[in-house]
């Protein structure tokens, strides 16, 4: 069931990324970074590698971190309950069948859309800051919250008020889609709303560059907010858990300008860079 869930997000995604880039990125950009990538792709390979071992490290702790978090991680579910009460089932006076079709797809399909579109586009820029500083954020959100899912423990709506929810829980109605989100997180895993903190990331990110993309920022600040009501209104999170999905987003977005550009990579690993780019010569290879 893995697979072929896999399969539809694949092809979803397949056919937008194409669509997204001839139409906000466009011919030109797409022909210098033909002629740029090589020295593109030196200058981001640090940053790039960062967040690969940041993914590869929330991948491995998925096995190690509920028992972890059982140990010394605080129960925080009912605190939660007790101050939000039932806000979240003020989404239900506005269900339709047509809405929760509209969540649950941007759920899946609006949030890997919402990841992957930025990285291609930064990465077309012939300023690189801006990609690097991306992925900074991507790999600060992954970080510190893999670091709160240990330390709080908190289960989500559909976990505490199932009889309320189940009419329309993204699990009730798309099924398939359990054995995609149990690969990213658990029941446990909800505050704080990673899918809120990397959509409105994304949007932040969207608004520094909107006069290199204009028509990417209207795009980016609708599925970003559609995602995070996604999450309330699928019963995955309570609105604490998307509230402190914005502070994270914008404590990530604030680090990555300090921290990109701050120490020089080639100062620190200079000797070692170019030893491996002469070990790539396809690198310097010229078009």
């Amino acid at each position: 069931m893995l697979a072929e869930v896999l399969t539809q997000v694949a092809l979803v995604i397949g056919i937008l990324l194409p669509v997204s880039v001839l139409v906000f990125i466009g011919r030109e950009r797409l022909v210098r970074t033909r002629a740029e990538w090589r020295d593109r792709l030196r200058t981001n390979a640090p940053v790039i590698a960062v967040l690969l071992v940041v993914l590869l490290i929330n991948r491995v702790a998925r096995q190690t971190a509920p028992k972890l978090s059982r140990e010394i991680g605080v129960h925080l579910t009912a605190t939660f309950y007790n101050v939000e009460g039932e806000f979240i089932l003020l989404f239900k006076s506005v269900e339709t069948p047509e809405l929760t079709a509209y969540f649950a797809s941007v759920y899946v399909f609006g949030y890997t859309f919402l990841l992957i579109f930025p990285v291609i586009a930064y990465f077309m820029l012939s300023d690189t800051r801006i990609f690097r500083r991306l992925l900074t954020a991507y790999a600060l959100n992954y970080a510190i919250g893999l670091v709160l899912y240990i330390l709080i423990i908190a289960y989500g709506p559909r976990n505490v008020m199932p009889a309320e929810l189940t009419e329309r829980m993204l699990y009730d109605t798309n099924p398939q889609y359990q054995y995609l989100t149990r690969e990213v997180n658990t029941n446990t895993n909800v505050f704080p709303s990673l899918h809120t903190s990397l959509s409105a990331t994304v949007a932040a990110f969207a608004s520094m560059t909107r006069s290199a993309y204009p028509k990417w920022f209207p795009i980016a600040v609708v599925l970003g907010a559609s995602v995070a009501l996604s999450t309330m209104y699928l019963g995955i999170h309570w609105g604490i858990d998307v509230a402190a999905g914005l502070v994270l987003a914008a404590t990530c977005v604030v680090l990555s300008d300090k921290l990109v550009d701050r120490w020089s990579l080639s100062d620190l690993f200079g000797d070692r860079l170019e030893r491996l780019s002469d070990r790539l010569p396809w690198l310097h290879r010229e078009e």
